[in-house]
């Protein structure tokens, strides 16, 4: 089970449960987050939901091996998967009328990262870190990244992010206000249960009414509107030489060797 759903009172925990693969996203546990998120979402009973991962990683990001299906030419379909099969999770934990809280427990990164941040309030474990590792493969951000991102931090950060794919430890993600808080690793998920039972023993359509204001004022009809500027650049880079590069150096583990093309 790529995707476990456990509720105790009125939080349910989803949890990214692929720890032999950092829980990287595969076609298979894309779908079952998609379906999980959606479950949280229409469950009366629910009131609060925790978003993390088993394991020493929260999320590595896409499957490079076999997170996308291939298009008619042989090329990864990164727009299916990302219309069809991200966005929906983007989109259901940015909207749902309830909070949502992400516990980042290790690296967050691309797809990973976009999952954590589309959460209302973010928990970070201290040795945790997120990063945007596109440019090492030669595409560019996805799953509202280029939205969620520059939101909370501005502009330059964000640049710095996308443009140089380092590391961005959790004590700085809190620093410049990507994240909300840094716990000691022992404590994260106590402190994310603790959180989580306040707030479903809060006001639930006040907070629902809360997320509507603040997704108004920050996106509005800009968040589709990214959504799909995203899914199609990141459908252009996919048929580049560099990415082709960028996939074969991870496969083998070397530096990529960029031409520009």
């Amino acid at each position: 089970m790529t995707v476990e759903l456990d509720r105790r009172g009125a939080v349910t925990t989803i949890t990214l449960n692929r720890p032999q693969a950092m829980n990287a996203v595969n076609a298979e546990l894309g779908d079952a987050l998609k379906q999980a998120v959606e479950e949280a979402a229409n469950d009366d009973a629910t009131r609060a939901v925790v978003l993390t991962g088993n394991g020493k990683a929260f999320c590595s990001g896409a499957d490079l091996k076999s997170g996308f299906e291939p298009d008619a030419d042989g090329y990864p379909d990164v727009k299916h998967a990302l219309t069809n099969r991200f966005h929906p999770i983007i989109e259901g934990l940015r909207t749902m009328p309830k909070p949502t809280i992400a516990a980042i427990n290790g690296p967050a990164v691309g797809i990973g990262l976009s999952f954590a941040l589309s959460c209302d309030l973010v928990l970070a474990a201290e040795s945790s870190y997120c990063m945007l590792a596109f440019v090492g493969i030669g595409l560019v951000p996805d799953g509202g990244s280029s939205f969620l991102i520059p939101e909370r931090i501005g502009f330059a950060r964000a640049i710095e992010m996308a443009m140089l794919g380092e590391r961005v430890p959790a004590a700085k993600a809190h620093e410049w206000g990507l994240i909300n808080r840094v716990t000691p690793d022992d404590e994260l998920h106590a402190q994310a249960a603790e959180l989580a039972d306040r707030l479903a023993n809060g006001a639930t359509r006040s907070y629902a009414g809360s997320k509507r204001q603040l997704n108004n004022w920050a996106l509005g009809r800009r968040m589709q509107e990214q959504l799909e500027l995203e899914a199609t650049i990141q459908a252009e880079m996919a048929r580049t030489k560099d990415f082709v590069e960028g996939v074969t150096a991870f496969v083998e583990k070397r530096a990529p060797r960029f031409e520009g093309a």
